[in-house]
């Protein structure tokens, strides 16, 4: 039987499932760290991460291994040239999420612009004593005009719910979508400096790279108005953390609503001391079925790349289908 890892919590019934098909070392603990994850791979055929780091050095240690399935859209995670320099597969989740995180990015946004968490915190202080005709005042969605950087399946999902809201619909992207989904969508693309400038609430949606890396520093920031709202439900170091708690701090933007931090599950210090942002801990994703969803598209990569199951061969979501088929080198 061949023998995978599961290297985080997920659902039993799944776990059950692959069990069908291989011997399952499953991880049903805190997070493995880089030595035990590559001493637990070594003897492994396949395995299942949500977020595991992976590179050479751990591919180099486990010989038999042929594919690694992330729990996750992302995977910012892999070394992905070392995977296709050792013929290993990766597999992700998408579309799975897009709606239950659109939902999410939709509900942070209305937080922030609203100060719905920092009016919660300071009624919970026993601070409200009366009514206040400037209590609170936030920024309006409806009738505003939201950016979106990123326009991908996500991104698509949240211009679909500003139609809602009477939104104007600006977006920046590597490269600019159909022009039938553009109509579609009502949405006009924009230099991500002039996003910046014109949008009320900006939205980050874009995977993770080098070359995303703070895609919104200390410069962009400058660019936004006063008045708007920064969320990013996309990936740590999209944003410059540093920079964007002095932002807020000193009121330069309204509000941010954050899903994700550089360094997680670590939070830079500041932004745990201004009332102006929404934190929540990577959670966008986080219905029931969705989550669900994404452990049994995980479970059907894994178990069709190493070639068992009704789709044996057939993985449905590769992401360097070229090595498939491929002895590991």
């Amino acid at each position: 039987m061949q023998k995978i890892l599961v290297a985080r919590p997920i659902f039993p019934d799944v776990v059950e499932r692959l069990k069908q098909y291989f011997e399952v070392d499953w991880n049903d603990g805190p997070a493995l760290d880089s030595d035990e994850l590559a001493r637990r791979l070594a003897d492994k055929d396949g395995a299942i991460t949500v977020g595991d780091p992976i590179g050479a050095a751990t591919l180099a240690q486990a010989p038999r291994l042929r594919v690694v399935a992330n729990m996750a859209v992302g995977y910012n995670n892999f070394d992905m040239p070392a995977f296709n320099a050792a013929g290993v597969l990766a597999t992700n989740t998408p579309d799975v999420l897009n709606e239950a995180t659109a939902d999410f990015g939709w509900a942070l946004m209305m937080a922030c612009s609203r100060r719905i968490a920092e009016s919660e915190h300071w009624l919970r202080a026993g601070e409200w004593r009366a009514w206040r005709y400037d209590g609170f005042l936030g920024g309006d969605v409806y009738g505003a005009t939201l950016g979106i950087i990123g326009m991908g399946r996500i991104g698509q999902a949240l211009a679909r719910r500003a139609s809602g809201f009477a939104m104007r619909v600006v977006y920046h992207n590597r490269s600019r979508v159909a022009p039938e989904i553009e109509a579609a969508l009502g949405a006009e693309y924009l230099s991500k400096e002039d996003l910046l400038r014109q949008a009320d609430h900006v939205v980050l949606v874009l995977p993770y790279s080098a070359q995303s890396h703070h895609t919104i520093g200390a410069q962009e920031l400058a660019l936004m108005k006063p008045t708007a709202t920064l969320t990013n439900i996309a990936r740590g170091g999209i944003v410059d953390d540093a920079a964007l708690f002095e932002a807020l701090r000193d009121k330069r933007i309204a509000a941010a609503g954050l899903d994700v931090f550089e360094g997680e599950p670590n939070v830079h210090p500041g932004l745990l001391t201004v009332p102006n942002v929404v934190l929540t801990p990577h959670i966008a994703s986080a219905t029931e079925s969705t989550r669900r969803a994404m452990a049994n598209l995980a479970a059907d990569n894994l178990i069709a790349a190493l070639g068992v199951g009704p789709r044996a061969g057939q993985p449905p979501n590769p992401i360097n289908p070229e090595v498939l088929g491929k002895a590991r080198s």
